[in-house]
């Protein structure tokens, strides 16, 4: 199996049955694992066989059901645009219509006004909104029957045309009445569009973060060839090539500086206010400010593969995702609209029933059938993810999908690895003891960086570095063995040689290897044992400095009510000090890498768990936890693994992605409820409910088709309009 995953943008759908019908369609494909299909950013995702099926036989299968559909970069939403001209078009004409009919029915008029041509000059102004204004619903209603499904334009087909044609067949057949209700459907159509058109702006500015983030990349690049600058499209920007940054500036692609000093302005990618300083041999990312210095870059990567486009990729592939909270409004949209369509033909039999009048009957009809909205349903959820995914990003946070976003809002506890993540990951040696008087402190340092040549650890480069800075010669070791978790051996001009945790020695350890340990590790360092022949002869001992902000990542964290366990391989006495420091209130220590993932499964017995990690021995478990939060400056196997990237490395932005989800599930739960209960509410106001109540305002005992086409418009857009308060909100830990 060759899997793949595509994202594309689909046009043409109107409510959250038609993305349904499409998920249904594609999913009944044997070659596609999986596809799902976000309404409000009209991008389906697929996870398909590439063996099996190909992209163009993908986007057939989807415009098979009506609907059409590109690939994603090539896709722009064109719903705004698509709305505009039959909107105004149906303005012009429903303007005169409804002025003239309200007039005459409020006998405004003269006697003029109840001649024949006057209907005929409704039908006149009618027709062009009924079959050019309200053509998409005609074509959405065929396009859901064909699929034996129904969506809500079929509402709105049915609703205006019953209004429209019960009105042509009084010009032909006058024995069946004289009152035409052209100003209604024809208001109907024209409030419903302009309900469309508004919830397409307003959807349109819930993707603001990623147009935010594409404009960061500038258009054009100055190359340097031969000391000649020359402006080219950064496009064509090449891995190698040298290129001139002025102050100002945004950097074109991923690079390093070649010459020149500057600040750079990294904020809009990680979320971090302070600029970076940056020199000789710093790295510079796509889409960053130079704030300052003239910079000399040459181009590491380019197009798809910089760290900009590929944050670009992750929050629309976050954004097109679906959280597990909509499945109960995807499952009520499936059956919305054939419950409406029964509720309303029950309303009509049953008025005209108790009333033996067909027009009062009709217009209750018509009133239930426009009033629904399963629009605001489809809509509660994917507006607010992308709206909170956005907000999120603009801090540095991706999220990769809309499950993470809701698992996160959920979580209760954290785990947190130390190195790299509470500390800087950069240790540095601080002590070298020796146990023998056949060695000196040197020649301990010399044993243990002349075995740790061959380890890529972070403890073992700290003692190579250590021994570079006092330019000591190291040899060249034979037979080297790296033991998980414990340490490494090698041979040394005949002698074997280990370095590795205490536990390694336990059996061999001297009372003065001992006495040398609890003093260092009470100290709160790392402490690795330098043996010969598995006897002990120098300790080695290190210290990864706390990162700044570590304290105030716990205590946000405790704030938001969620507790936290250090999990880390050093030490008890080194673990119990670093928590303490921290405020963090349990810890785990002696934890080989191996064993990460059985803790997270153990806590997850007792809690909702977060795991946050940057190493590779983290992956396993980040992918384990409830939610893998992986620091942005760490390895890319554990940002693969995980659902959460703080770009800048701060820990304090893991208690921020906590509150940007809570505040983001909040808006959902909003949503969800007004468009319940707008539908639960409005329908049997809609189908006369409150017609027996003699004190209930008369528009409320008979609800008009207009107001019910105002009402339904409304909803989507009040749905939308809270989503997109998450972009305005300042969210903050308190």
């Amino acid at each position: 199996m060759e899997t793949q995953e595509i994202q594309l943008g689909i046009s043409g759908m109107s409510c959250a049955n038609c993305a349904l019908t499409i998920e249904k369609s594609l999913n009944q494909n044997t070659a596609v694992i999986l596809a799902t299909v976000n309404f409000a950013s009209e991008i389906a995702t697929i996870t398909y066989d590439a063996s099996l099926i190909d992209i163009p036989q993908l986007i057939i299968a989807i415009e098979q059901c009506g609907y059409h559909a590109v690939p994603v970069d090539d896709y722009a939403a064109t719903d705004q645009r698509d709305q505009r001209r039959p909107f105004l078009v149906g303005l012009c004409f429903t303007l005169p219509l409804f002025t003239l009919s309200m007039s005459r029915d409020f006998s405004l008029l003269g006697s003029w006004s109840h001649d024949d041509w006057v209907n005929w000059l409704f039908l006149a102004l009618a027709t062009p909104v009924q079959f050019y204004t309200g053509l998409s619903f005609y074509q959405g209603a065929y396009r859901s029957l064909c699929n034996r499904t129904s969506n809500m334009d079929v509402l709105v087909a049915m609703g205006s045309s019953i209004a429209y044609f019960y009105s042509l067949s009084l010009l032909f057949i006058p024995l069946l009445g004289s009152h035409v209700y052209f100003e209604t459907s024809a208001v109907i159509i024209t409030l419903i569009k302009f309900g469309k058109m508004l919830e397409a702006q307003t959807k349109g500015k819930t993707g603001a973060a990623i147009r935010k983030l594409m404009d960061l990349s500038p258009k054009t690049a100055i190359r340097l060839s031969q000391d000649q600058e020359q402006e080219i499209d950064v496009k064509q920007v090449q891995i190698g090539d040298q290129l001139l940054i002025r102050p100002g500036q945004n950097i074109p692609v991923d690079g390093i500086v070649i010459s020149g000093e500057s600040c750079v302005d990294e904020s809009m990618l990680s979320g971090e206010p302070l600029p970076v300083d940056k020199v000789k041999k710093s790295p510079l990312t796509a889409g960053t400010t130079n704030l300052h210095g003239l910079l000399k870059m040459e181009a590491t990567k380019v197009g798809n593969e910089t760290v900009l486009a590929q944050i670009i990729q992750m929050v629309q592939e976050a954004q097109g995702s679906k959280a597990p909270i909509q499945d109960l409004a995807d499952r009520i949209a499936a059956i919305f609209v054939p419950i409406v369509l029964i509720i309303a033909c029950s309303v009509f039999i049953l008025w005209w029933g108790i009333g033996g009048e067909f027009v009062p009957a009709m217009i209750r009809l018509i009133a239930v059938l426009i009033i629904a909205c399963p629009c605001a349903l489809g809509l509660a959820t994917p507006t607010a993810l992308m709206a909170g995914i956005g907000k999120a990003s603009e801090q540095g946070i991706l999220f990769k999908n809309g499950s993470g976003m809701e698992m996160t809002a959920q979580t209760s506890h954290f785990l947190i690895d130390k190195t790299g993540t509470i500390t800087e990951g950069r240790p540095a040696v601080t002590d070298i003891i020796s146990l023998t008087d056949e060695v000196n402190n040197d020649e301990v340092l010399i044993i243990a960086a002349s075995i740790e040549q061959g380890s890529e650890h972070p403890l073992a480069k700290a003692i190579t570095t250590a021994a570079q800075q006092r330019t000591l010669p190291l040899t060249d070791v034979r037979q080297f063995h790296s033991s998980s978790g414990f340490g490494v051996e090698g041979v040394l001009a005949d002698k074997k040689y280990k370095i590795g945790k205490p536990t390694w020695f336990v059996q061999q350890m001297t009372d003065t290897a001992e006495t040398s340990l609890q003093q260092l590790q009470q100290e709160g360092k790392t402490v690795m044992v330098v043996a010969e022949q598995d006897l002990p002869i120098g300790v080695i001992a290190l210290s990864d400095p706390i990162k700044a902000d570590s304290a105030l990542a716990i205590d946000q964290l405790h704030r938001l009510g969620i507790s936290t366990t250090l999990v880390t391989g050093d030490h008890e006495q080194t673990a119990q000090s670093i928590a303490q420091a921290t405020g963090i209130t349990h810890y785990i220590a002696d934890v080989l890498p191996a064993e990460k993932g059985a803790i997270v499964k153990k806590e997850q017995q007792k809690y909702r768990v977060a795991m946050v990690g940057d190493g590779i021995n983290d992956a396993p478990a980040l992918a384990q936890a409830d939610v893998g939060m992986a620091m942005g400056n760490g390895t890319d196997i554990a940002m693969e693994s995980a659902d959460i990237v703080l770009v800048s490395g701060n820990l304090t932005r893991a208690a921020l992605a906590v509150q940007i989800s809570r505040s983001t599930m909040q808006v959902i739960r909003q949503n969800l409820f007004w468009a319940f209960i707008y539908n639960i509410i409005l329908i049997p106001v809609a189908a006369g409910a409150l017609a027996p109540f003699s004190q209930t305002p008369e528009f409320l005992r008979h609800f008009h088709p207009m107001l019910a086409a105002l009402a339904m418009s409304l909803s989507s857009v009040t749905v939308v309009s809270n989503s997109l308060r998450l972009y305005r909100k300042d969210i903050r830990i308190n």
